[in-house]
């Protein structure tokens, strides 16, 4: 492999720029930290361009997945001091690599019959969205929904706080009027999640095709949504606070709604937990 040594090599300087929506948008690539999340891109069909390993952190005998990602096109190995002025995060691999990203389309959702999908409006935090796909994933959600997103999708921050997880998911990008037809059109019933409402979430029956809403914790879901959801539902809240962060109250609702139409043989779920 090519050896590069210097922060300054152009090719560490345009992996920097990829920081950037812009020049993601621009170069048509995207920015992936970690072998795991490479990984599952590479399992999604995702096409890996380049591959930068700073061998005084990784070694490959450890991890067999590895093995996965030895036909990439182009790979680079990286001397840590060139590394070091990329890595996104504070505890690292030392592999990185470049991908194309994928067109999301609300046409390109594949869904089933009783389908399971989270809608997401106007989400500006990229760790907030990243929390909510691996919700998503957890539960097992059938797609995602992102509405007039204040934030991209391959943010390095989405993509480290999904844990790859942005990879695995079915995702949807578009306006809040495109996602309102679209459920409509399908005949997806759709639950906001609004702090007025009358009934709990744990009230519904979520057994059919369904959606749940969610919004941003300053201002909630907007009056477009309020207006064209068919239920609106809320999580009962105990203490002196009357809202939880977005990505709890997702999980909370998706899974209460997965716990109605559970997508193993037995209904069991997987309670391993790991902390990051």
């Amino acid at each position: 492999m090519e050896r590069i040594t210097s922060p300054q090599n152009p090719k560490i300087k345009n992996l920097k720029r990829l920081e950037k929506a812009s020049e993601r948008r621009e170069q048509n690539l995207i920015l992936i930290e970690g072998l795991r999340e490479i990984v599952l891109a590479h399992r999604a069909g995702y096409e890996i361009e380049s591959l930068f390993v700073c061998e005084e952190i990784f070694s490959d005998s450890k991890e067999y997945p590895f093995k996965e990602l030895k036909g990439t096109n182009q790979q680079f190995s990286i001397s840590k001091i060139g590394y070091d002025s990329l890595a996104y995060r504070e505890t690292t691999e030392g592999i990185i690599a470049t991908a194309k990203p994928k067109n999301h389309l609300l046409g390109n959702l594949l869904l089933k019959n009783n389908a399971l999908i989270l809608v997401i409006e106007a989400v500006e935090k990229p760790g907030n969205l990243g929390a909510m796909l691996r919700t998503c994933d957890a539960a097992g959600a059938d797609a995602v929904i992102i509405c007039d997103a204040k934030t991209d999708v391959y943010n390095p921050n989405v993509i480290r706080s999904s844990i790859g997880t942005v990879f695995t998911n079915q995702i949807a990008v578009c306006e809040t009027k495109e996602a309102i037809e679209y459920l409509k059109k399908n005949n997806i019933i759709s639950y906001a999640a609004e702090l007025s409402a009358t009934k709990f979430h744990y009230e519904q029956n979520f057994k059919k095709a369904t959606a749940i809403v969610v919004g941003t914790e300053a201002t909630g879901l907007s009056c477009e949504w309020l207006n064209a959801a068919d239920e609106k539902i809320k999580i009962p809240m105990l203490g002196e606070i009357d809202s939880l962060n977005v990505s709890v109250s997702a999980g909370i609702l998706l899974f209460e709604a997965r716990r109605q139409t559970p997508k193993s043989p037995k209904g069991d779920f997987n309670t391993n937990t790991r902390n990051e």
